[in-house]
């Protein structure tokens, strides 16, 4: 065994901790599946053999996926934002987690099939809204308000005014 990191984010699951640790390693580059662990004996969700928890990294961050049941799902108050360098990256990102059974949100914000936010966030986009100049700063934001997938050019757009 190796030694555990300091701080590992654990995210609950119904059964599909190890689908989901897949999906992402598939994705994201600096990802990947360390361990599939099975439950020692029965447990509320599941029974002694079922995976129980998953230990994967998502863009170099180290997950556990915890097989927990119905009981939590996931919501808003935590998402993983993804800095992406241009729009190749952004529409391979969000089409990745929405074509796969997610569903898109507001100004970047998509959810996986499990239920996981993701905000796939172009640094562009980072650099327009927090500009020294305030009225870069909010033209960006208020095109930012208008979209779903965030689109750099339009952000660089309003940007010029």
């Amino acid at each position: 065994m190796t030694t555990p990191a300091k701080n590992t984010i654990c995210l609950w699951y119904d059964g599909c901790a190890e689908e989901a640790a897949n999906f992402y390693a598939s994705v994201f580059p600096d990802s990947s599946v360390e361990a599939v662990n099975h439950a020692p004996g029965d447990f509320p969700a599941g029974k002694q053999g079922d995976v129980l928890t998953v230990e994967f990294t998502v863009l170099g961050i180290p997950c556990l996926g915890l097989n927990g049941g119905p009981a939590f799902k996931h919501d808003e108050a935590f998402s993983f934002q993804i800095a992406t360098v241009d729009q190749a990256e952004t529409d391979r990102y969000w089409d990745a987690i929405v074509s796969n059974g997610g569903q898109e949100s507001a100004c970047g914000w998509c959810k996986d099939k499990w239920g996981l936010s993701w905000q796939i966030t172009p640094i562009a986009l980072t650099q327009a809204v927090t500009s020294s100049d305030p009225e870069v700063a909010k033209r960006a934001f208020d095109a930012m308000m208008q979209m779903k997938k965030i689109d750099i050019a339009a952000i660089e757009s309003a940007i010029r005014g």
